[in-house]
């Protein structure tokens, strides 16, 4: 079940496990299953995820930005990434 991944997810992203973060934003962008949307928090993990140099977690902090989802949107930013 998702709710019970999300929570794994989470213990090992808490860690600094990169493909956690980015897997647990992608899963809080969406929400659904038991799995509460959090636009804020999808953010905050693939922030972290791309300040590990994670490439995807870039591409996704990016589509963050330029739509202003769980931040401000800023297409300067967005560009940025």
């Amino acid at each position: 079940d998702l709710a019970e991944a999300a929570r794994y997810l989470r213990l090992s992203a808490d860690q600094g496990g990169v493909v956690a973060q980015l897997r647990l934003g992608q899963l809080l962008r969406t929400g659904g299953n038991g799995v509460p949307q959090d636009l804020l928090e999808s953010a905050r993990y693939f922030r972290l995820a791309a300040d590990q140099g994670n490439a995807t977690a870039y591409f996704c902090l990016g589509e963050v930005y330029l739509n202003g989802r769980g931040v401000p949107k800023d297409l300067v930013e967005a560009a940025r990434l």
